[in-house]
C-alpha cells in the first residue's frame, strides 16, 4: 500500500518548474514574431533582427554542458533561482537596450540562463517524487512548453503589436521576477556534489543506453522542427490559407498528448515511445500524399507532443540521481543543436525543391528515430 508521499504529486512544485519552461520558450520565440517592430525600434534591419533569435540559441547551446559542470557544488535551489533571475535581469536589459548590440549581448546571457533551466527542469522533477511517480511528475514539468509554443507565443504578438515589443520584453521581466518567489516557496531543495562524488560527463556519456537516446532526441525533433519551422510554406502549398488555425490544432493535439503520456508513462514507457513514432511517420506521409491536412497535424501533435517527456523520462532511468543533470544538460544541447540544423535543412530544402519535400525528410528521420528506439530502448 502507497504511503500518502508516494501517492500524491507535489504539484504547486511541477508547476513552478511548467511556468520555468513556458518563460524559457516566450522568451526564446517572441522576437519572431516582432522583427519588423524591433528593427525599426533599434534601427537595423530585419534580418538582423532575427539574430536576436539565434543569439540566445547560442547561449543555451554553448552554456548547458559547461555551466551545469561547473555549478554541481551548488544546491539545486540556488542555481534553478540563479537561472530565473538570469531572465528577470536580461529580458529587463532586452527592454531597455537602446542599441543592437547591447539587446544582442542580453539575448546570449538570457539563453545562457535557459540553458541551464532545460538542463534542470527534468532531473528537478524526478527528484521530487518516487520513482513510481517520476514520468508523471515530468509531463507535468515540461507542459509549459506546447502551451508557450500553442498560446503563450501568439499571444505574445498580439500583445506586442498592440503595446510595443519593448513592455512585452518587460512583462516577461515581471513574470519572472513572481516566478522567483514561486519557485522560492515551492521548490525543495537538493545538495549538490563536491569532490569525488562529482560525476564527470565522459561517464555519463559512456552510459549505456545514453547515446543512443540522445540521437533518437537528434533526429525525431530535427526531423520535427525540419517540418514545423517551414510549415507556413507547405500549408501554402497544399492550399491552407490560416496557418495560425492550422497550429493551434497543432498544439491543442500535442496537450492532449501530454496528458495522455503523463497517464501511462510510468507504466508503458517503451510501448508510447514506438507507438508516437510510429504515428508521427504515419502522420507525415499522409500531409505529403493526402488531403485534408488539418487532420493530419492533429494526428501529427497528438504524436510529438509527448516525446520530450518520454526521451528525458528514458534518459534519466540510465543514470543516478547525481548524474541526472549532466545527462538532461547533454540532452538540452543536443535539442538545441537539432533545432539549428533543422532550421537550416529545412530552408535548403524549401529553396531547392520546394516545401513538398518536407514531409518526406521528415518521414525518414522519424523512422531512423523508431529504429533506434526498437533497438536500445528496453
Amino acid at each position: 500500500m502507497q504511503t500518502q508521499s508516494q501517492s500524491k504529486l507535489p504539484l504547486a512544485g511541477l508547476i513552478a518548474l511548467a511556468l520555468s519552461g513556458f518563460l524559457a520558450i516566450m522568451t526564446e520565440t517572441l522576437p519572431a514574431g516582432l522583427l519588423p517592430q524591433i528593427a525599426a525600434g533599434l534601427h537595423i534591419t530585419t534580418g538582423s533582427a532575427g539574430q536576436l533569435v539565434t543569439l540566445y540559441a547560442m547561449g543555451s547551446i554553448l552554456a548547458a554542458i559547461p555551466v551545469i559542470a561547473l555549478t554541481q557544488s551548488w544546491t539545486r535551489k540556488h542555481l534553478f533561482m540563479t537561472a530565473i533571475g538570469g531572465f528577470l535581469l536580461f529580458n529587463s536589459l532586452t527592454a531597455l537596450a537602446g542599441s543592437y548590440w547591447l539587446a544582442l549581448l542580453a539575448r546570449f546571457a538570457v539563453g545562457v540562463a535557459a540553458g541551464v533551466v532545460w538542463g534542470m527542469l527534468a532531473g528537478y522533477a524526478r527528484r521530487m517524487v518516487p520513482a513510481n511517480l517520476a514520468g508523471r511528475a515530468m509531463a507535468i514539468a515540461l507542459v509549459g512548453t506546447p502551451v508557450a509554443l500553442s498560446f503563450g507565443v501568439p499571444a505574445g504578438t498580439w500583445l506586442g503589436n498592440q503595446v510595443g515589443w519593448r513592455l512585452v520584453f518587460g512583462i516577461m521581466s515581471v513574470f519572472a521576477a513572481l516566478l522567483l518567489v514561486l519557485v522560492w516557496r515551492t521548490l525543495p531543495d537538493f545538495p549538490g556534489t563536491t569532490g569525488r562524488e562529482q560525476v564527470t560527463y565522459r561517464a555519463v556519456w559512456h552510459t549505456a543506453g545514453v547515446r543512443p537516446l540522445l540521437l533518437v532526441t537528434l533526429l525525431w525533433l530535427g526531423a520535427h522542427n525540419t517540418f514545423y519551422t517551414y510549415i507556413a510554406p507547405f500549408l501554402a502549398a497544399k492550399h491552407v490559407a490560416h496557418v495560425d488555425v492550422a497550429l493551434l490544432v497543432f498544439g491543442i493535439a500535442a496537450l492532449i498528448s501530454i496528458v495522455l503520456t503523463g497517464i501511462w508513462i510510468d507504466r508503458h514507457l517503451r510501448k508510447l515511445a514506438i507507438g508516437s513514432l510510429i504515428l508521427f511517420v504515419i502522420s507525415t506521409v499522409l500531409l505529403g500524399t493526402v488531403g485534408l491536412p488539418l487532420v493530419w497535424i492533429a494526428l501529427w501533435g497528438l504524436s510529438f507532443g509527448g516525446a520530450a517527456t518520454l526521451l528525458q523520462t528514458a534518459l534519466g532511468q540510465r543514470v543516478t540521481n547525481d548524474a541526472l543533470d549532466i545527462v538532461m544538460s547533454l540532452n538540452a544541447t543536443v535539442w538545441n543543436v537539432s533545432i539549428a540544423l533543422a532550421g537550416a535543412l529545412g530552408g535548403l530544402l524549401v529553396q531547392a525543391g520546394g516545401a513538398i519535400l518536407l514531409p518526406w525528410v521528415t518521414a525518414v528521420a522519424a523512422g531512423l528515430a523508431l529504429l533506434v528506439v526498437i533497438r536500445y530502448l528496453h
